[in-house]
């Protein structure tokens, strides 16, 4: 596990004012607004974002960073990812995840067989998918509910279970 948490990444610039937009990885937009700082970083490049304001749009939410002054500066920090640290953020019920703590899990079938690793969590409107790589570079999508993957070890970094009907041959 990390010391942080990403919540979002800076899709692009909105508008002339230096507003950005932002896909959002938080449950919500609310989860998101109880941040005033960020740690926004994109590869070496890291500095801290004072958030002013946010409401939500079609695609996420647009932003509005008191270090952004305007749509060059805003233009120029897309891709930028942002983070706060996990003791900011609520306790998790059982079963529930942050998605940077099952990216880079082992996958095995139930019945033992090793499948591969996690390589990213989706989701394009119907619910979270996980994106698997096979040993030999191949990767396949599965849902991530309880048909297609009926266990997540609760240690940090214990495998993901998947069932065998939904790996990709």
């Amino acid at each position: 596990m990390t010391d942080t948490v990403i919540l979002a990444a800076i899709a692009g610039a909105h508008g002339i004012k230096g507003e950005v937009r932002l896909k959002l990885f938080a449950e919500s937009l609310e989860s998101l607004q109880r941040h005033k700082a960020f740690a926004a970083t994109r590869g070496s490049e890291a500095r801290t974002l004072t958030l002013k304001s946010m409401r939500p749009d079609k695609a996420g939410a647009i932003a509005r960073f008191a270090e952004i002054a305007n749509r060059t500066a805003a233009e120029g920090m897309r891709g930028m990812t942002l983070a706060v640290p996990r003791d900011a953020l609520p306790p998790l019920a059982e079963g529930e995840f942050y998605h940077t703590d099952l990216i880079g899990r082992a996958v095995v079938s139930t019945d033992g067989v090793e499948v591969g690793s996690v390589i990213a969590v989706e989701n394009f409107g119907a619910g979270d998918i996980l994106e698997i790589r096979k040993a030999d570079g191949k990767t396949f999508m599965v849902p991530f509910n309880p048909q297609a993957v009926p266990e997540v070890g609760a240690a940090p970094g214990s495998p993901v279970t998947l069932n065998p009907n939904f790996i990709d041959v």
